[in-house]
């Protein structure tokens, strides 16, 4: 029995060392050792919306007055599409007026600018600015709420409801650090003039009242815009229910990133949490951008009207690398069809522009017809012939 069991052990190991090696996925890199003590965090790169940290993103926190980010989006929504205007003047109600919390002691019948409004909402986090601006984009709060709530759903912040639009602790008023962030990359990066609002040190506004006209001195809750020099903005917020939060943006060697700090313990450690997320992200991030797309072939179209169709790009492309590749090993490959048929819509898919990393693909474009091409009819091929024909 031994002599049987001894020339099997010995023929599966000479057979193992015939068979090939099966390839196993390469394991994913260990976490990164950070050392945070807020207990929900999250770093986001703008530009890609890729997480390069996160620490219980997930759970549900009253946000306090980074709920104002939002409340700042749809401000400056109102003023992309001509609804308003910075010169607009904006009259404070009574209740407005009454909001308790951070504030700039705006009076009932009080008016004020909307840049000033901004600035007051943007560096001292003002709950009275903030309901002023709802109210005067939507006639009330409540309204303007329920247009927050729906801008969060379509931005994909599955977890966030908005309660009010300043951030006091309210019942069922609740986010995660993921939304908060997904919320903040939606400013920055489509309204980049929020930067000349929330990066405002110290500025004083003038209240005109009954009494007369007074001097009101704002200055920005956020201190890493003194304290760290990449520092681009975004906003704090504290109350007794959500401790200490900070959205916090700033950009290096254009690498522009986010740090989310939710119920931080105090005012030092929420500042000290993001300079560190911050300080891990610049210095293990790099992105590539491509800045000169080749110009795009138009595509035979066949059966149509016309005989092709130009082509767009449907947008840039970035990618987030935290290795240290070489970008100069990446390739493109643009891959279309020989000939679409007819009929195309414009903005309808034709191909796609593929990004190749050391052969492995790492992202891609798509390719759009950039014109609309109707399927031919008789007319049409007769109109042809006779065009021919009298050529």
């Amino acid at each position: 029995m031994r002599c049987i069991l001894s020339f099997l052990l010995s023929v599966s190991l000479m057979l193992s060392s015939w068979l090939p090696v099966s390839q196993t996925e390469p394991q994913k890199p260990p976490a990164p050792e950070i050392s945070v003590s807020a207990p929900s965090v999250v770093l986001m790169e703008s530009s890609t919306g890729q997480i390069i940290y996160e620490k219980d993103p997930d759970t549900l926190r009253h946000p306090a007055s980074i709920t104002k980010i939002m409340t700042m989006i749809l401000i400056f929504d109102s003023l992309e599409c001509g609804k308003i205007s910075l010169k607009d003047t904006v009259t404070v109600s009574e209740y407005a007026a009454s909001m308790g919390g951070s504030q700039v002691f705006l009076e009932p019948g009080e008016t004020q600018t909307v840049e000033t409004m901004l600035k007051c909402i943007s560096v001292a986090s003002a709950n009275d600015a903030c309901v002023a601006m709802a109210e005067h984009i939507c006639g009330s709060e409540q309204e303007f709420v329920a247009k927050m709530n729906e801008r969060a759903k379509n931005l994909g912040m599955n977890h966030t409801t908005f309660v009010n639009c300043c951030g006091l602790d309210t019942e069922g008023h609740m986010t995660t650090a993921k939304d908060v962030a997904l919320m903040s990359r939606e400013l920055i990066t489509k309204y980049p003039q929020i930067h000349n609002y929330c990066t405002i040190w110290m500025e004083n506004i003038t209240h005109v009242t009954k009494r007369g006209s007074s001097e009101f001195g704002l200055t920005n809750t956020n201190k890493l815009i003194r304290q760290y020099p990449y520092a681009t903005g975004l906003k704090t917020g504290s109350t007794d229910q959500a401790k200490y939060c900070v959205s916090a943006t700033a950009k290096k060697d254009g690498l522009e990133l986010i740090a989310v700090v939710l119920a931080a313990p105090d005012h030092k450690v929420r500042f000290q949490d993001a300079t560190t997320l911050l300080n891990y992200g610049f210095g293990k991030c790099q992105v590539y951008t491509d800045q000169a797309k080749e110009k795009l072939p138009k595509l035979a179209v066949q059966g149509g009207v016309a005989d092709q169709a130009s082509l767009i790009y449907e947008s840039d492309f970035s990618y987030l690398d935290v290795t240290g590749a070489d970008f100069s090993q990446i390739t493109k490959e643009l891959k279309l069809p020989k000939h679409a048929d007819a009929p195309v819509k414009k903005g309808q898919p034709a191909g796609k522009l593929v990004y190749k990393l050391n052969n492995q693909e790492i992202g891609s474009v798509n390719v759009l017809f950039g014109e609309s091409v109707k399927k031919a009819l008789f007319k049409d091929y007769f109109r042809k012939a006779l065009e021919a024909f009298f050529v």
